[in-house]
């Protein structure tokens, strides 16, 4: 979208990766807001409530088929608890998703294009080559599937695929964690879970995204709040005042006065 904001200014928004990137490169000295690419973490720390989380991913990576910017694109989870009992659980949310068309209200639903298809199945392949685990077994391209014991050098870790593919990575520590969600460029929001509250602030900190949700899956905010994007996910930021700020130019008006004497209204003598 052009937005004209006066008789000689103009504001690009936009939302999408790569034509927003080209926008970006032509626009000169216009001013811009986009929405690029995602690729959010979800970080499971200590001994948190484990259906909690689980009912949380399922909801955060497979709300409207994975197709959001701001779904969880990977689980980042400390192996304790990793190889056991949260796959289980998420494994047993995702065999409950329903598989159709749309107007069956169905929760994973096909994607548009076929390059979107091939896509998806060539991130799923070099994961499985690389000795990525499929959760449940994979056997339709359009199911929902858990990547299980994915490492760094997969496609998956990284690469956003914009659908319902959910990648699983383990780590040993706190610090792991946040290492691996800020090696991303594509962070407009994330979550973390954890027990210690303590803990929550420190770990927001160090968590290099637009928004941290703690114990909770990533979700559009509050009108009052701004939505915006870091490193490689967009520029500026959307939101009811933010929005209205980018619309705006600033004028200002300095006053000076000949001299001390002088005061509003004089005549001047």
């Amino acid at each position: 979208m052009v937005q004209n904001v006066g008789d000689d200014t103009a504001l690009f928004c936009f939302t999408g990766e790569d034509t927003g990137i080209a926008i970006s490169k032509k626009a000169g000295m216009i001013p811009l807001q986009m929405e690029l690419g995602g690729k959010d973490v979800c970080i499971v720390l200590e001994d948190i409530d484990l259906d909690l989380v689980a009912a949380n991913i399922i909801k955060g990576g497979f709300l409207y088929g994975g197709r959001r910017y701001i779904t969880i694109k990977v689980v980042v989870v400390m192996e304790s608890i990793a190889g056991g009992a949260l796959v289980g659980k998420m494994n047993a949310g995702v065999v409950k998703l329903r598989v159709g068309q749309p107007e069956d209200d169905c929760n994973i639903t096909p994607v548009v294009t076929e390059s979107s298809s091939n896509f998806i199945e060539g991130l799923v392949m070099d994961a499985k080559e690389k000795g990525a685990t499929f959760c449940p077994e994979w056997v339709y391209l359009i199911w929902p599937l858990l990547l299980d014991n994915v490492r760094a050098d997969m496609r998956t870790a990284w690469e956003e695929p914009f659908g319902f593919v959910l990648p699983v990575i383990k780590i040993n520590s706190n610090e792991e964690g946040i290492h691996r969600c800020n090696a991303s460029n594509y962070k407009i929001q994330g979550c973390v879970f954890i027990k210690n509250i303590n803990k929550v602030v420190l770990l927001s900190d160090a968590t290099e995204t637009g928004t941290v949700q703690i114990n909770s899956a990533p979700a559009y905010d509050p009108d009052h709040f701004p939505f915006q994007s870091l490193k490689d996910n967009g520029i500026a930021s959307q939101g009811k005042t933010t929005g209205i700020n980018m619309m705006i130019k600033v004028k200002s008006t300095v006053i000076c006065f000949p001299s001390p004497s002088y005061t509003m209204g004089s005549s001047g003598s």
